[in-house]
C-alpha cells in the first residue's frame, strides 16, 4: 500500500528534525522521495508548504504538507499502522507526547549551547540544566529503549541525545552519571535502521553551523 502512494519527505541532511522522521519512515517500511532543502536559500516549494515556521521537515502525503517533526511523527504512526512507535494503551501514550516533549523544551536547547556557545559561564550553566533533565530521563528508562524492546516515539525524540554526544568535542556525559542513558545511546546508535539513516559527524556539524548562519541572518 505504502509503496503505491506519493511520499515526500523535504529535509536537510544533518537535521535531527529530519532524521527524527526518516528513521520513523524506515522502521514503518514507507517508501518515499527525499528532496534536500538548502538552509538559508529554501524553495518556494517549501515555503508555500511551511509558510509558518518556514523550515524543514515537511511530509507531503498524496499532496498535502505536513510540518514539525513531533507532528509528523504522530502522522506517521496514525496512518501507516505497521510496526507502531506510539504505544497503543492511551495512558502510556500520553506519557510518550509527554516525554518526547520535555527532551525538546529542557534537553534540546541546553545541549546545543554546551556544545556552539563560545561563553564558558553560558555553557556551564547550560549544562547543569541538561544534566538536571537528563536526570529525570535516566529514572524514567526502564528497558531496553524507552519504548521498550523496540525503539518507539521517545526513542526517536532523544536521538539529540547521542547526536550531540558524537558532533561535541567532549563529552556532554558519562557512563559514570548516567548509565542507563549511556548504554541506551549506544544501543539506539547501534541499530540497523538509526546506522542506516545517521549521517556523518561531519554533514551533523555543518548542518548546526548552517542553521545558525541562517538564524543569524533572519535576526539582521
Amino acid at each position: 500500500m505504502a509503496g503505491i502512494e506519493e511520499v515526500e519527505l523535504l529535509g536537510s541532511v544533518g537535521s535531527p528534525f529530519v532524521i527524527k522522521v526518516q528513521i520513523a519512515l524506515k522502521l514503518k517500511g514507507i517508501e518515499y522521495k527525499y528532496v534536500e532543502e538548502k538552509l538559508g536559500n529554501l524553495s518556494e516549494t517549501l515555503l508555500n508548504h511551511n509558510p509558518v515556521y518556514r523550515m524543514v521537515p515537511v511530509l507531503v502525503h498524496n499532496g498535502k504538507p505536513i510540518s514539525e517533526s513531533r507532528v509528523i511523527l504522530e502522522y506517521i504512526d496514525e496512518t501507516w499502522k505497521l510496526n507502531p512507535i506510539l504505544h497503543s494503551d492511551p495512558y502510556k501514550r500520553a506519557l510518550d507526547r509527554f516525554w518526547s516533549k520535555f527532551i525538546d523544551d529542557k534537553c534540546v536547547v541546553p545541549a546545543a549551547k554546551t556544545i556552539f556557545i563560545p561563553d564558558e559561564n553560558e555553557q556551564e550553566k547550560a549544562r547543569e540544566e541538561l544534566f538536571d533533565a537528563l536526570q529525570f530521563l535516566e529514572n524514567e528508562l526502564k528497558d531496553k529503549f524507552f519504548g521498550g524492546e523496540e525503539i518507539g516515539f521517545v526513542d526517536i525524540a532523544a536521538l539529540f541525545i547521542p547526536l550531540f554526544q558524537e558532533v561535541a568535542e567532549k563529552q556532554l556525559f558519562t557512563s559514570d552519571k548516567f548509565p542507563k542513558l549511556h548504554k541506551w545511546s549506544q544501543d539506539f546508535y547501534n541499530h540497523p535502521v538509526v546506522k542506516e539513516i545517521m549521517p556523518s559527524k561531519e554533514q551533523q556539524y555543518a548542518y548546526f553551523k548552517a542553521r545558525a548562519a541562517s538564524l543569524a541572518a533572519a535576526s539582521k
